[in-house]
């Protein structure tokens, strides 16, 4: 039996609202134009359970990670040997501080059921934290409609938080996104807002190939230029660049990174450490330590009997992603750059749908606790190209 998903029209103009609301820096065309004009109406009870379901997920990961954390267990996961360090050596000092991360879950009858944890790279800040509420502005709705949505506060907290346990370091944040991605730099300045709030005194964002890092002499460090003649060192580094992705593309800089951040150069967010829980093998890893928890569904490395859905380890986007033992039709899965990793294989779970029939599974915000909701919809497979749909609570 699917939960069924109730909608509410929203009329008006996002971006005007946005603007209003004095939020000039989130507005970006690509991510305006596939937030939806309508609102998923939730109950508040299924609200506080979502958002409690994250406090609760976020515990049994971290229970579930031995001490000190063997070899075996990142080999399980997949972590690259290179990142090994830097994992244990953020792990066991606080002051590499998980920022926020976002939970995707499924509504079902018996409750939420976790299916994957973005630890390291969550997107959807704007859309999340923003534009879902400017929707709501834009549509007129009176003072008494809420949102669960304290993604930019706890964000800003966290900020705050890993400030002050590094009251030692200069306060320059830098932000660093792919190259070539106008979503990710548009994520990068929700949290470069959050930042200046929380108390850092400059922030500069950019590509990650514009970083040069230095790990010899008085240059040691960090660095980016913030002007047509001016460089400057950073402490504070955050990145909306996978770890994986790192380790693999740029070995070079890994070990350079990991080298700045034993001597304290450097500190990094999200930590090495969240590779941890980004690995969908640790969704296996959860099962044999916490088996039968109502918020998971049964995972194995191995194939399981019935109907499951089998995802690479280290995946991304939705790609690669196989559904078995379905039905005849069965929705094809996204083809992509990862049908060579180790996979997990996941106890298929019905997600809601809405009276035209269209998946919704929803992406809890986690920054310090649960914090934001917000929903992807799709006819069929749900990837991060699938429409925003804001939510109201009822």
């Amino acid at each position: 039996m699917k939960q069924q998903i109730q909608l509410l029209p929203l009329t008006g103009n996002v971006e005007p609202a946005v603007r209003a609301l004095g939020w000039e820096w989130a507005v970006e065309e690509a991510c305006q134009n596939y937030v939806a004009r309508e609102a998923v109406q939730l109950p508040e009870a299924a609200a506080d359970e979502l958002l409690q379901a994250a406090d609760t997920l976020y515990n049994l990961l971290v229970q579930s990670i031995p001490d000190p954390i063997p070899d075996t267990l990142l080999r399980e996961l997949a972590i690259p040997e290179l990142l090994w360090e830097a994992v244990r050596h953020s792990w066991n000092d606080e002051r590499h501080w998980h920022l926020y991360g976002r939970f995707d879950l499924v509504q079902t009858p018996d409750g939420p059921k976790l299916l994957e944890f973005n630890a390291d790279t969550a997107t959807s800040l704007p859309e999340t934290a923003v534009v879902q509420w400017a929707s709501l502005v834009a549509a007129g709705l009176s003072e008494e409609e809420r949102q669960a949505n304290g993604l930019f506060e706890g964000v800003q907290a966290q900020l705050a938080q890993w400030l002050e346990l590094n009251s030692d370091l200069e306060p320059g944040l830098l932000l660093l996104h792919l190259p070539d991605s106008a979503e990710d730099a548009t994520n990068c300045a929700v949290v470069a807002e959050a930042a200046l709030e929380a108390g850092f005194t400059h922030v500069h964002i950019c590509p990650v190939d514009a970083m040069q890092v230095a790990v010899q002499g008085e240059d040691r460090g960090a660095w980016a230029q913030t002007g047509p003649a001016e460089w400057q060192r950073f402490n504070f580094v955050f990145k909306l660049v996978p770890w994986e992705l790192l380790a693999e593309e740029e070995p070079d800089l890994t070990r350079d990174l990991t080298s700045l951040l034993r001597s304290r150069d450097v500190v990094i967010a999200n930590p090495a450490y969240t590779l941890l829980f980004q690995s969908k093998a640790v969704l296996a890893w959860l099962w044999q330590c916490f088996p039968y928890h109502p918020l998971l569904l049964e995972t194995s490395r191995t194939e399981l009997l019935g109907r499951q859905v089998r995802k690479p380890v280290l995946g991304r986007e939705g790609q690669d992603v196989t559904e078995l033992g379905g039905a005849p039709g069965t929705v094809a899965p996204a083809p992509g750059d990862y049908a060579d990793q180790p996979v997990i294989y996941q106890r298929f779970a019905e997600l809601p749908t809405d009276a035209a029939g269209r998946l919704y599974q929803a992406g809890v915000f986690w920054a310090g606790s649960g914090c934001a909701l917000g929903f992807r919809r799709e006819a069929g497979f749900i990837t991060n190209l699938s429409e925003f749909v804001p939510h109201v609570v009822v």
